[in-house]
């Protein structure tokens, strides 16, 4: 059920996004114990021009491969959360060639009210999931 949507700067491959978006799946199954087919994932491309992410301070440098992942998902435990940011930049880095300098993250908090999967109803409070 969490939603991954993630801002890339345009010019990957069909196969490099494949292979990003199966090894953020894997970090996912993994840290929040979801079911495999629990996949929603949305990327949106951007010129260079037009993605701006630096460093908050912290003297991180990014690269073209950068990756800014946007998760809405149930309130989580912090340790949850933790190890799926540790799972997340492992994956990208061995599948993907990503650095972990150039992962950032921002999860996003909602409740089962704030979902539909379709057909009109919350599947969630109907008690469908």
């Amino acid at each position: 059920m969490p939603l991954l949507r993630f801002d890339l700067i345009q010019g990957r491959s069909d196969e490099d996004l494949r292979a990003l978006l199966d090894a953020a799946h894997r970090a996912m199954l993994a840290a929040f114990n979801v079911p495999p087919g629990d996949r929603y994932q949305i990327v949106n491309e951007h010129a260079a021009s037009r993605m701006l992410i630096e460093d908050t301070g912290l003297g991180i440098r990014r690269t073209d491969k950068v990756v800014f992942l946007q998760v809405t998902t149930r309130p989580r435990p912090r340790a949850m959360k933790e190890e799926f940011y540790r799972l997340l930049v492992e994956e990208l880095d061995k599948s993907c060639g990503i650095a972990p300098s150039d992962v950032v993250v921002s999860m996003i908090s909602n409740t089962d009210e704030d979902w539909s999967f379709g057909h009109g109803r919350a599947q969630f409070l109907t008690g469908e999931l």
